[in-house]
C-alpha cells in the first residue's frame, strides 16, 4: 500500500451557513462518500482529520455539536484519526508525516473542507514533503471570503472563484494534481 486518502474536516459545523456564508459544490459530501467507499473496497488506508477549533464561538469547537463528523465520514473506520487546530493536517495529534513514512505511503489523495484553507494547506505541505499529491476538487467545498487587505482594500471572492484559484495554485505551482472523484475511482 503506497497511497492513502486524507479526508479533511468533514464536520457538521460547516453546514451552518449563517456562520460561514455562501458555499459552493453541494456534491462535496456525496463525492467524499464515493471516495471513502472506493478506498475501503481497495483496502488502501484512510486518514480522517477533524478540526478542533480553539475558539469557543466556532461551530467546530469540541464543545459544540458542529464539531462532529458528518454521518458518511463518521461511519468510516479510519486507519488514522488526526485532530488539529490549525490549517494543516501535518500539525495535529497524531503526527501524519511520521505515520505515512512508517507505512511507506508516498501517494496522497486529499478531499474535504475548506478547499482554500485546510485542504490547500495540507496539499501544499504534502507536496513540499515529497508526497505525490492529488486533490479531488469535486470532493471539496469552501465559502465566500471577504477581507480588508492592506494596500488592496476590501477584497471579495466567491466560493467558486476560491475553488478555481486553489486548483490553479496547487496544479500550476506543482504542489498537486487536480482530479475528479470519477477519475480517481473509475466510476
Amino acid at each position: 500500500m503506497t497511497r492513502a486518502l486524507i479526508v479533511i474536516d468533514m464536520q457538521r459545523g460547516f453546514d451552518d451557513l449563517e456562520f460561514w456564508g455562501p458555499t459552493a459544490n453541494p456534491e462535496c459530501e456525496a463525492n467524499v462518500a464515493v471516495l471513502t467507499a472506493a478506498w475501503m473496497a481497495s483496502g488502501d488506508p484512510i486518514i480522517v482529520v477533524r478540526h478542533d477549533s480553539v475558539s469557543p464561538g466556532s461551530p467546530l469547537h469540541p464543545g459544540n455539536p458542529g464539531n462532529a463528523l458528518v454521518d458518511s465520514v463518521a461511519a468510516v473506520q479510519p486507519d488514522l484519526f488526526v485532530t488539529k487546530n490549525v490549517n494543516s493536517a501535518f500539525y495535529g495529534d497524531h503526527d501524519l508525516h511520521v505515520w505515512l513514512s512508517a507505512g511507506g505511503i508516498s501517494e496522497l489523495v486529499v478531499c474535504g473542507i475548506q478547499t482554500n484553507m485546510c485542504v490547500e494547506t495540507t496539499a501544499r505541505m504534502a507536496g513540499n514533503l515529497g508526497y505525490d499529491v492529488t486533490v479531488a476538487l469535486d470532493a471539496t467545498r469552501t465559502f465566500d471570503l471577504r477581507a480588508d487587505v492592506a494596500g488592496l482594500g476590501v477584497v471579495t471572492r466567491t466560493a467558486s472563484e476560491l475553488m478555481a484559484t486553489t486548483a490553479l495554485d496547487l496544479q500550476g505551482g506543482g504542489f498537486a494534481r487536480i482530479a475528479t472523484t470519477s477519475e480517481l475511482t473509475g466510476a
